[in-house]
């Protein structure tokens, strides 16, 4: 199993996380300069993820079939925030990596798993994530795995929180299978104050890849309308999230500022019968 990787320069993460937070011709740019860096970076252990491509051997494959369109655009880098429990950062007890526990493969991740017990509760949401090749006319992507988090009802992230650190529930990995698609069973997230309601998502070449960040392919979160969000927060469940939310925009969110249309969900159901969102994920492969 890969050690932890150690953190780039502080300031140089700085520079790159405000870059990948800009509009999508400097996130193009960043990517650019970066590709002729990542040697260098990768000697110095550096952990910076731009989006170029895996580390190790893939066992993935292209499927023939193919979404309906044959033009797709990739899916925006983005932070994986710092509550990503995937060996690249810590809590107060130390480096924390959900993807070494025994259980993290499962597509319903409401309950906390490898010896955890406490069930995360809200209105249930199955997500379904449709991940495709934008280098080969939006051709299905199979045998890829994906890494999913967010936080719970309450705007509070498992593994980090401070009554949550022996928890880790609303976290799971899933293959894609022939159709490209992985599905999860969830509930619908809630916020915390500065951040419009998101889920977090890792790509990785293959299922044994999917150990630690220094083997992920891209990362990127995932949103939802506002009138679906407004909706479930009016709920009393999301009480303390319609607080959080309470004067936030997407306009204002530091990940979403650019723009959402590749990244936000399409959505049917309700607040009291539950919600089904999709979305296609493009990568370049």
């Amino acid at each position: 199993m890969p050690s932890p990787v150690r953190p780039a320069a502080p300031a140089l993460l700085h520079d790159l996380d405000a870059l990948s937070r800009s509009s999508p011709q400097r996130r193009t740019l960043l990517r650019a300069l970066l590709a002729g860096a990542a040697a260098p970076l990768a000697g110095c252990g550096g952990s910076i993820d731009v989006g170029l491509g895996s580390v190790g051997t893939s066992t993935s494959s292209s499927s023939s079939s193919s979404t309906s369109s044959s033009t797709c655009s990739v899916i925006p880098e983005e932070t994986a925030g710092p509550y990503p429990a995937d060996g690249s950062n810590a809590n107060s007890n130390g480096v924390v990596n959900a993807l070494t526990l025994t259980g993290v493969v499962r597509s319903d991740i409401r309950s906390s798993f490898a010896g955890a017990s406490a069930v995360a509760t809200g209105i249930p949401l199955t997500l379904t994530l449709q991940l495709v090749n934008a280098a080969n006319s939006c051709a299905n992507l199979a045998g890829y795995a994906l890494y999913l988090w967010h936080c719970d009802r309450n705007g509070l992230y498992s593994l980090y929180d401070s009554t949550l650190l022996n928890e880790d529930y609303l976290r799971g990995v899933q293959v894609t299978d022939s159709n490209g698609q992985v599905s999860f069973t969830t509930i619908f997230p809630g916020c915390y104050a500065g951040r419009m309601p998101h889920i977090h998502f890792e790509i990785y070449p293959s299922l044994s890849s999917a150990v630690s960040a220094a083997y992920k392919m891209r990362t990127s979160q995932l949103t939802f309308p506002l009138t679906t969000i407004n909706e479930a927060y009016a709920t009393s469940l999301y009480s303390t999230s319609a607080a959080n939310l309470s004067g936030m925009s997407f306009a204002a969110d530091t990940v979403f500022s650019d723009g959402t249309s590749l990244q936000m969900a399409s959505v049917s159901g309700s607040a009291s019968s539950g919600y089904t969102a999709s979305l296609v994920v493009a990568i370049s492969t």
